[in-house]
């Protein structure tokens, strides 16, 4: 019986740990610019997001989340099968199920930008995701559970909107007071800073 080829594309290594932007700072808060020019600076910031993104155990990252203004995201995201899906996306395009094929799972999510704080947040369980990698190739990725959202989280930030945005006031307060709570573990250069057992290791 013939396997369905893996969607996975690989994913640049050698990239420096950048500290992560938090919620509140402007870039995290507007649309991006496109990506017009595919060249070494682009391929280094990706590297570096994917690092970034390791070093701070996360499923996703967006250029922003770094400080970068562009439209870019990277991502190494399991789906509902279990397989595990990588890949780096600029300019998306996001298509959600309408009508009937519509359907919303109500789990948690967190944000790097916030670190250590989740709450439920309701989203379509699938998404078809299409654009081109950092070296101006076509790509497109199709998700459900996880990387459906992981799909979804990553995109909104390129259009400066964060998943506090998409939940009731009373659970993005509650999301706050949880970062606030945990904010000694997550120092402002997290992850080139990581606090282990009150343990600091500088990357």
């Amino acid at each position: 019986m013939p396997t369905t080829p893996s969607q996975s594309r690989p994913l640049p290594s050698g990239g420096t740990v950048r500290p992560i932007t938090r919620w509140g700072t402007p870039v995290m808060h507007r649309e991006l610019a496109d990506v017009t020019v595919f060249d070494d600076e682009l391929r280094t910031l990706v590297r570096d997001m994917v690092a970034t993104m390791y070093a701070a155990k996360g499923v996703g990252l967006a250029a922003n989340q770094v400080g970068v203004d562009l439209k870019v995201f990277v991502f190494d995201c399991p789906d509902d099968d279990h397989e595990q899906v990588t890949g780096v996306v600029c300019n998306p395009v996001l298509q959600l199920p309408e009508g009937r094929d519509r359907h919303l799972e109500d789990d948690d999510e967190g944000c790097l930008s916030l670190p250590g704080a989740f709450t439920g947040c309701a989203r379509p369980d699938q998404a078809h995701v299409t654009g081109v990698d950092e070296n101006g190739e076509p790509v497109e990725f199709r998700g459900t559970g996880l990387l459906a959202r992981c799909l979804q989280h990553e995109t909104d930030h390129l259009f400066g909107t964060v998943f506090g945005d998409r939940v009731p006031e009373r659970a993005r307060k509650k999301l706050y007071k949880q970062h606030q709570e945990l904010a000694d573990g997550y120092p402002d250069d997290w992850p080139v800073t990581i606090i282990v057992d009150d343990a600091v290791i500088e990357r």
